[in-house]
């Protein structure tokens, strides 16, 4: 248990810190108590643990679960109470839910759909296209849902007054370079070719109880990204892409294979390879490099090496390697470090 305990306190200092206070307090909490961390210990293997126990919970309340916690769940009541007082209630609350929370921890899994990603991968699309010329045939490996994959239909702005993307999409959404330059950003989204996506348990947005789940992901006080993820699916529903249910390493080289020629190729995905073994990533890699034996490839990744956002990419079979920089995990702003006037004429 001292390990799980370890977990917790490292997501309320690491990740909680002045974004979730409800979060944050719960989680030291959670630590400090035998009951609830053998509660939690019956997740899968691999799993981010305080994510699924606290998803769980909110999944339960979002569902209409009555209790007294609901009232300092700011998802679920207009003025949210501060959450110094909520740890009785939240135990009790897995107290009298304790089956249905343990059946939950361990059949779902943690996949958040943070759409506002894409406000990053906008810029990197458009670097990649402005050096090919070409239209991109897209791979995301652990796609989730595919809200990510429909990066091309939604609108950007980053403090200039301008937007890019698609200016009439119901999501538009925000972002800030932290660091770095502008990039050089088209004022419509680059053309594509075509886009899979492939994931271990694909999320099914017209299923109603999976979408719940998707949401009760999204942390109680992040009402933006709640209302992000609602846009999102909105979109989703009216143009769906192909989603795999598969593994997406095993499966690259024949995914690759159906992209056409005429196309760039772009294997893209965001905090997905933290839960990969680090033979799995050395296996993605060679594949990828594999890959670009045969044509233009770009890979678009973090947490292989260190959580940066990084580009690896082939042209004419000259492989090449370039540091986005850093980027907040929910998309609200990134580093930018690629020169924007290195692109192929």
């Amino acid at each position: 248990m001292k390990h799980l305990a370890g977990n917790f306190i490292d997501f309320s200092e690491l990740e909680c810190k002045g974004s979730s206070p409800l979060y944050e307090q719960l989680a030291l909490k959670v630590a400090d108590n035998e009951e609830l961390l053998e509660l939690s210990s019956h997740a899968r293997e691999g799993q981010p643990i305080p994510n699924l126990l606290f998803g769980a919970v909110h999944y339960l309340l979002l569902s209409g679960e009555q209790h007294e916690l609901r009232k300092y769940y700011p998802s679920l009541t207009e003025k949210a109470e501060a959450p110094d007082k909520v740890f009785p209630h939240f135990l009790n609350f897995c107290r009298t839910h304790r089956r249905l929370i343990m059946e939950l921890i361990g059949k779902k899994l943690v996949q958040t759909n943070e759409v506002r990603r894409c406000a990053y991968l906008y810029p990197v699309f458009c670097y990649i296209h402005k050096k090919t010329k070409n239209p991109l045939s897209l791979i995301e490996i652990g796609t989730s849902a595919g809200l990510q994959l429909l990066w091309d239909q939604y609108g950007y702005t980053y403090g200039d007054n301008l937007i890019y993307g698609n200016k009439s999409s119901v999501l538009q959404l925000s972002s800030q370079v932290r660091q770095g330059s502008m990039p050089g950003l088209l004022s419509a989204a680059p053309p594509v070719a075509s886009r899979t996506g492939v994931d271990l348990h694909v999320s099914d947005l017209t299923d109603g109880e999976e979408t719940l789940w998707l949401k009760a992901l999204i942390w109680p006080e992040h009402k933006e990204r709640r209302e992000n993820f609602e846009k999102a699916v909105s979109q989703f529903r009216e143009n769906p892409p192909s989603l795999v249910e598969g593994d997406g390493v095993l499966l690259l080289e024949e995914l690759a294979a159906n992209a056409t020629s005429a196309s760039t190729l772009c294997i893209f995905h965001t905090h997905v390879a933290n839960q990969m073994s680090r033979e799995v990533k050395e296996e993605l890699l060679q594949k990828v490099t594999a890959i670009g034996r045969e044509r233009d490839v770009f890979h678009i990744y973090n947490n292989i090496e260190d959580r940066k956002l990084h580009l690896d990419y082939f042209i004419n079979g000259k492989s090449f390697a370039e540091t986005v920089g850093e980027t907040d995990g929910h998309g609200r702003w990134f580093d930018w470090h690629l020169n924007n006037t290195s692109c192929l004429a």
